[in-house]
């Protein structure tokens, strides 16, 4: 079984930043990928960023530029650096990692496994 733990979500103001962290158990040792999703109330959710240990790293065009992920494939961390937060960055923030599936990072279907979520809230 995998377990993924997220935390460092918080409440902080319009153009502030914010890490977030997810930490992996269990099976994650052979994992290829980790990703963050992210889902805000009434919408879809959607692809943040995502790490694959063998092809580098994606973003969303919503937040590139403005957030950075990065992880640590022995450790299975992945973390996420969120600056200059917008009003629209609030979401649920979730965890994902990708074991046996396979497919496009970018879509949460690949993802075998996630975790509860953390809550980023940006006050404008």
């Amino acid at each position: 079984q995998v377990l993924l733990v997220e935390s460092g979500g918080g409440l902080v103001q319009a153009g502030d930043s914010l890490r977030i962290s997810c930490v992996g158990s269990g099976r994650t040792l052979r994992n290829w990928a980790m990703g963050w999703f992210r889902q805000a109330p009434g919408k879809e959710r959607e692809f943040v960023a995502a790490m694959s240990w063998f092809s580098g790293t994606f973003y969303n065009d919503a937040v590139k530029g403005r957030f950075a992920i990065s992880g640590e494939h022995a450790k299975n961390t992945v973390d996420l650096q969120m600056n200059s937060l917008k009003s629209e960055d609030t979401a649920v923030y979730y965890c994902a990692t990708v074991v046996t599936g396979s497919g496009s990072v970018y879509r949460s279907s690949t993802y075998d496994y996630w975790g509860q979520g953390t809550q980023v809230t940006v006050s404008s």
